[in-house]
């Protein structure tokens, strides 16, 4: 059979629908629409494999409407309006159903694109339901957005996958007439894990095995057959989707909680699935500043060094030092005094205007600028008792009683909180030369 086995198999009704059930479970939303007859516009994301065509189909089904089916890959806006301004609004008079408009790929369209559906969609010409893997708030415009309500489809579960693997060596679409086909529960384990979620992948894995194991006389499909299919393990991981950002959040989360244990499981995920080491690395190194800092210094060093022994090893023995790296950040002390610091820095630069020097900050290489007070009274830190001009400000005079470094009650930063408390319950000392001060 020409057609792929993904398609045989497509289910024809929400009965033979596998997976989704938080949303077409009974009294659950979109079962909750169905029933009603009252379609609304609305996206369908998630991962690929997972069910948004069919689930557009079977839509336009239950609710009697014609489908008008396009892929934003293949085909472009023109084509989409010139299919739309086609449709007889009048026929069926106050009884006109506005047919669905499915976009597969919606987010692949621009916004002056996605904008050119607006109308169609406001006046109820169409019914739109779009299909994206990626995040809509990012990929579809807010005007489209706001018209739409958002369906989040997940990865298929391990069970889920079964039911399709016993449906599709039972099912007569499959085309196996009176053979009967098995497969060991090894061999079942594995083609699920190399699925990893996705039903149009594990139906194209399955059909190539069983087409294998019907040309080598078996009747039943085996794990060491699957291996020799798949070669390898598949793990779903798009490098510039919402998985990788997912994953990516997940990984420094885990280190800002103190558990080493998601450090490396996340670690591990992100490598297994093809992501630049160098990246992760550089992520790790970012890690350390924001949320270790000064609680513990060498956090830093040991998120540099492991780039290094990266960037000088390659894969796989360089991983092993990211791996230190992360459980190494995960366990110590945390502070995020820093980075909050910096921004709040950042935040009264760009809000404030551009505060002056103070004069006795000022350099005064030449006795013009002598004159006009360039450097008057600054007091030499060296020259005062304990190395420190107490009392003396560096901030612009706007400024001086601003705090933007708090130090926590963790690691070095204990240390470091104390001392800047008695620097600044501390009176300012005169100046004194060292050799006074002995």
């Amino acid at each position: 059979m020409s057609q792929p086995l993904a398609d045989r198999l497509r289910p024809t009704c929400l009965e033979e629908f596998v997976g989704q059930q938080h949303l077409i479970g009974i009294g659950k939303p979109l079962r909750s629409v169905l029933a009603a007859q009252k379609l609304h516009s609305m996206l369908l994301w998630g991962p690929p494999g997972v069910g948004k065509t069919t689930l557009a189909r079977m839509i336009a089904h239950h609710s009697d409407r014609k489908l008008m089916t396009f892929s934003a890959v293949l085909s472009g806006i023109k084509e989409v309006k010139d299919a739309i301004q086609k449709i007889d609004t009048k026929m069926d008079g106050e009884n006109h159903k506005a047919p669905i408009l499915f976009i597969d790929e919606i987010h692949r369209f621009n916004k002056a694109q996605q904008d050119a559906l607006l109308p169609f969609v406001e006046q109820g010409t169409v019914t739109l339901i779009g299909a994206t893997t990626e995040n809509p708030s990012f990929e579809v415009n807010n005007a489209l957005l706001s018209r739409c309500r958002i369906y989040v489809l997940q990865s298929l579960l391990a069970t889920d996958l079964s039911q399709l693997v016993q449906r599709a060596l039972t099912d007569p679409r499959t085309g196996l007439g009176d053979i009967k086909l098995s497969i060991e529960p090894a061999a079942e384990e594995r083609l699920i894990m190399a699925a990893d979620g996705d039903a149009r992948s594990l139906l194209n894995i399955l059909e190539i095995t069983i087409n294998k194991a019907l040309e080598m006389g078996a009747l039943c499909i085996s794990e060491a057959l699957l291996i020799e299919i798949i070669s390898q393990d598949y793990r779903r991981f798009d490098k510039r989707g919402d998985l990788f950002y997912e994953q990516i959040s997940a990984l420094h989360k885990s280190v800002r909680g103190s558990s080493p244990d998601g450090a490396l499981y996340w670690l591990g995920r992100m490598l297994d699935g093809g992501c630049d080491p160098l990246y992760v690395a550089r992520r790790i190194i970012r890690m350390a500043s924001e949320d270790i800092g000064n609680a513990d210094p060498r956090g830093l060093t040991i998120a540099l060094d492991a780039y290094k022994a990266f960037d000088t090893l390659g894969s796989p023995e360089g991983e092993l030092a990211l791996a230190q790296a992360v459980v190494y950040l995960a366990v110590a002390p945390k502070s995020n005094a820093v980075c909050l610091g910096f921004n709040q820095v950042m935040q009264d630069i760009q809000a404030k205007p551009s505060l002056a020097v103070p004069m006795h900050l000022r350099n005064a290489p030449t006795k013009m600028m002598k004159k006009l007070d360039y450097g008057k009274g600054y007091r030499y830190d060296h020259d005062q008792i304990g190395g420190v001009s107490k009392g003396q400000s560096y901030l612009p005079d706007e400024l001086k009683e601003k705090v933007y470094y708090r130090p926590t009650q963790n690691g070095l930063e204990i240390k470091i909180s104390d001392k800047l408390k008695r620097l600044k319950e501390d009176a300012v000392h005169p100046i004194k030369k060292k050799e006074e001060e002995a």
